[in-house]
C-alpha cells in the first residue's frame, strides 16, 4: 500500500512536470512568434491587424511607463536610499545588450579598489514559490516574507542554476569576494547584503527601470549591432520604455561595438537625448573555450579555425554569438536557436548532439550563459564546450577609470 502510494505521487509529480514544461514549450513558441512579428518589415492580412493591434497597446503601455517615471519624478512614489552605495546597470531594450559581462567587470573592479560588493538581480526565470505552497500559506494565515535567496555569499556559490536563474549564477560562479542575491524586492535584498555582508556598493543588474531604489550612478547599456529594434515600445517593439529616457544615464556603453568611427552616428544620435553622459565603447571579446561540464579542461580559440562546429544557443541575439564563432574561422554545419532563458532538456540536448554529429560537427559549441542551463549528459563522443567572453574596453577606458574612481570615491 505504501508502495503503491509512493507510485501515486511519483505519477503526480510526473504529471506536475510534464504539463509545466508543456505551458513553457507553449509560452516560448508564442514569444517567438512575436519576435519574428515585430521584425516583419512586409506583413500581410492577419498579421498586418495584428501588429496593429499591437502598435495600439505599445502606446498604452508607453503612455503607462511614462507616468510611472513622472510620479518617482515628483515623489508622488517615493525611492528609497538605504545608505549605501548603489549602481545601477541595465538598459531600454529587451536582453541582447551583453550587460552580464559588463556587471562581472564593474564588481570585478571595484573588489579590486578595495570595495564589498553585492550584486542584486531579480532572478530571470529562479524558481520560486509554487502556487500550492503560496495557497498553503495563504490558508495557514502565514505572511509571505522570505528572505531573498543567496546565490553566492562571496566564497561559495550556494544555489543551482534553476533556483538562482541563469545570470546570477554564472556571476556567482565567476566572481570571487562579490555576494550575489535575487529578490524581486532590491530594497529587501540590500538591506540584507548591507546587514549579513557588510556590503558598502550594491550593483543593480538590470535595474535601469528598477526605480524603487535610488541610484547614486545610472549605467546604461546600448546595442551598437541593433541599439533600439524598430524604435516602439513593448508589445510592439523590444523597448522597454522610449528612447529618450535614455537621459537617466549617467554614463552610455557601447556594447559589441567593432570600434573605429562606425557608431560616430550612433553617438550623435545619443547626445540629442543625453548631453552629459560620458559614452564609453565596448566589445564582447572571447578568451577561450571551455568544457561545458569539466572547468578544468579549456581549450585555445585557436581550436575552432577550420574546424566544423554546431551551435546551440538561447539567447537574445544568436547571431552575435555564431559571429564570434565565424571569426574565430569556424564552419558552423549545424545550428538551434531557443527562446531567451530557455531551460534545455536532457532530450533536446541528446537530440541536438545526434543532429552535431550527423551533419560532421567535431564540437559543440554554446555560451556561457547556456552551459549553466546544460543537463548532464554522460556521452563522451563530442565535446560540448562554451565560449568564454569578457569585455574590452575599445574607447573610453578613462572614463571607465574615472567611473570607478567616482563610485569607489562618493
Amino acid at each position: 500500500m505504501v508502495f503503491s502510494g509512493i507510485l501515486k505521487g511519483d505519477n503526480i509529480l510526473q504529471q506536475e512536470r510534464d504539463i509545466f514544461m508543456f505551458k513553457k514549450l507553449k509560452a516560448e513558441n508564442l514569444e517567438q512568434y512575436f519576435l519574428k512579428l515585430i521584425k516583419n518589415r512586409k506583413p500581410e492580412g492577419f498579421e498586418k491587424f495584428l501588429l496593429c493591434v499591437l502598435f495600439v497597446a505599445s502606446r498604452f503601455y508607453r503612455m503607462a511607463v511614462q507616468i510611472r517615471i513622472w510620479m518617482y519624478e515628483k515623489r508622488i512614489i517615493r525611492n528609497r536610499s538605504i545608505g549605501c552605495l548603489v549602481v545601477s546597470i541595465g538598459n531600454v531594450s529587451c536582453g541582447g545588450t551583453g550587460k552580464t559581462p559588463v556587471v562581472e567587470v564593474f564588481a570585478r573592479s571595484l573588489t579590486e579598489q578595495g570595495r564589498r560588493v553585492a550584486i542584486l538581480s531579480r532572478g530571470y526565470r529562479s524558481k520560486s514559490l509554487t502556487f500550492w505552497e503560496k495557497l498553503e500559506k495563504r490558508f495557514a494565515h502565514k505572511k509571505i516574507e522570505l528572505p531573498p535567496r543567496i546565490v553566492s555569499d562571496g566564497n561559495e556559490v550556494m544555489l543551482n542554476p534553476r533556483e538562482a536563474g541563469d545570470e546570477p549564477y554564472m556571476l556567482a560562479s565567476n566572481l570571487q569576494k562579490v555576494a550575489v542575491l535575487v529578490d524581486k524586492d532590491r530594497v529587501k535584498s540590500g538591506l540584507y547584503a548591507i546587514d549579513k555582508f557588510e556590503t558598502d556598493v550594491l550593483i543593480l543588474d538590470d535595474g535601469f527601470q528598477y526605480l524603487r531604489l535610488k541610484p547614486h550612478i545610472n549605467i546604461v547599456l546600448v546595442d551598437s549591432t541593433d541599439p533600439f529594434g524598430n524604435g516602439h515600445v513593448l508589445p510592439r517593439g523590444i523597448l522597454r520604455e522610449p528612447v529618450k529616457n535614455i537621459a537617466r544615464g549617467d554614463y552610455i556603453f557601447l556594447t559589441k561595438s567593432s570600434g573605429g568611427n562606425k557608431n560616430n552616428h550612433l553617438r550623435k544620435f545619443l547626445r540629442k537625448y543625453n548631453k552629459r553622459a560620458e559614452i564609453i565603447e565596448c566589445c564582447h571579446k572571447p578568451q577561450y573555450l571551455q568544457h561545458v561540464f569539466n572547468c578544468e579542461e579549456k581549450y585555445p580559440l585557436e581550436s575552432l579555425r577550420n574546424t566544423r562546429v554546431a551551435a546551440i544557443s538561447a539567447i537574445a541575439q544568436p547571431s552575435s554569438f555564431e559571429g564570434f564563432l565565424e571569426k574565430q574561422g569556424a564552419i558552423i554545419v549545424e545550428r538551434i536557436h531557443y527562446a531567451d532563458h530557455h531551460a534545455y532538456s536532457q532530450q533536446e540536448i541528446i537530440d541536438f548532439i545526434n543532429q552535431a554529429k550527423k551533419a560532421g560537427a567535431e564540437y559543440i559549441i554554446t555560451t556561457e550563459k547556456d552551459a549553466v542551463r546544460v543537463p548532464r549528459i554522460d556521452r563522451q563522443d563530442i565535446k560540448m564546450l562554451f565560449l568564454r567572453i569578457q569585455i574590452d574596453i575599445l574607447s573610453g577606458q578613462e572614463n571607465f577609470e574615472q567611473c570607478i574612481k567616482r563610485i569607489c570615491f562618493l
